[in-house]
């Protein structure tokens, strides 16, 4: 049984974006369908799954609650999939939060109070929990109590309220940001890490059999590289191939199907989208290959440095395209290769992003 504390609602920008896997898009909730419920049936990050396995056969003996997970990564690798998985194969009841929606110490009171035995309590984004919030989860981790104020002024006077074991499953894109106190109370780490090109086409395969249409091999494997290497994109992107496919009246999704519509969407073979390769043009034709710092390219593409530097950024240097340095971001020579351009190395003097050249050069 699930309860829903939030629901993520997307930003307008983010609806619009296909590719990022932060973004919640609707339809990513309504298609609960194509999520593994199932360890067997979660594809991909096989250590992880190995070692979950021998930890949730081992509490299930002894009759415990899982000890606290703490999962890691980029976003749409399954993490929030994962917290619900555990849950299930544990049998055990399924609470779902964001650090966010905890704005006051009462929000976490009412949802451990009401929390049944060994059940999974999953708080997305918990490094941006608050902090008199955190502190309050310490107590309630380690030793199942959690500590109630009655009263107020002088008379008031601290109660430890007892709490029923339970599951803390805590997912974060930023682990850097959680606090090494809260780290340590977690017993199981699980690092999601990109997936391989076979592991995605298994998914892609697994989803399109959920969704009843058959797609192409050659199709499969495009639709692959074009991904991210991110479940979350991957299943996005086939629900718009299927759209292409049913208008046309095909059966299934075929190869010429997936070309035509990455192209109407302006993606490439490597996932990247009109922005992306926007982003690395600009490098190299305004500023000479770079360094050049974010703000400044952030204002060139009109977008915000967080955008820039959350949604943009991590996939361009996870793809060898996009470099950060103390001096700025620089494009790689396979940045050059992908978008056919040739590489002026060492930039001409004067030029932008050479020594003694104008980074506004051509403004």
């Amino acid at each position: 049984m699930s309860t829903l504390n939030e629901q993520k609602q997307p930003q307008p920008e983010e609806a619009e974006n296909i590719l990022h896997p932060e973004a919640a898009l609707p339809e990513d909730a309504r298609d609960y369908a194509l999520r593994p419920a199932r360890l067997e049936e979660f594809l991909g990050q096989a250590a992880m799954k190995e070692n979950l396995a021998i930890f949730i056969a081992a509490a299930k003996e002894r009759g415990e609650s899982l000890d606290h997970l703490f999962l890691t990564g980029p976003p749409g690798l399954g993490k929030t999939t994962m917290a619900r998985i555990v849950a299930n194969e544990m049998g055990v009841d399924f609470t779902e939060t964001s650090a966010p929606a905890l704005e006051k110490a009462k929000d976490l009171v009412g949802i451990l109070t009401s929390l049944k035995p060994n059940a999974v309590f999953f708080i997305d984004e918990i490094h941006r929990l608050r902090p008199e919030i955190e502190e309050k989860l310490y107590i309630a981790m380690e030793d199942y109590e959690l500590d109630f104020v009655i009263g107020q002024g002088p008379g008031a006077r601290t109660m430890r309220l007892p709490l029923k074991p339970f599951t803390l499953a805590g997912a974060t894109t930023k682990a850097g940001m959680v606090s090494s106190p809260l780290i340590s109370r977690f017993g199981i780490s699980c690092r999601f890490l990109l997936y391989e090109s076979a592991d995605i086409e298994a998914i892609i395969r697994r989803s399109a059999a959920i969704l009843g249409i058959r797609i192409d091999d050659e199709a499969a494997a495009l639709l692959s590289r074009s991904s991210r290497f991110t479940p979350r994109v991957t299943n996005r992107l086939l629900r718009r191939m299927r759209d292409y496919a049913q208008v046309q009246k095909l059966q299934s999704i075929t190869l010429d199907v997936v070309r035509g519509g990455l192209k109407r969407l302006e993606i490439d073979e490597l996932g990247l989208e009109r922005l992306d390769r926007e982003i690395l043009r600009m490098i190299i034709e305004r500023y000479g290959g770079g360094p050049v710092g974010a703000e400044t390219l952030a204002i060139s593409v009109g977008e915000s440095v967080d955008t820039l530097e959350d949604f943009y950024e991590p996939y361009l240097i996870q793809a060898g395209l996009l470099q950060r340095t103390q001096r700025g971001r620089t494009v790689t020579a396979q940045a050059y290769k992908h978008l056919r351009l040739e590489m002026k190395y060492p930039p001409p003097p004067g030029a932008p992003g050479a020594p003694g050249g104008s980074l506004f050069a051509g403004l």
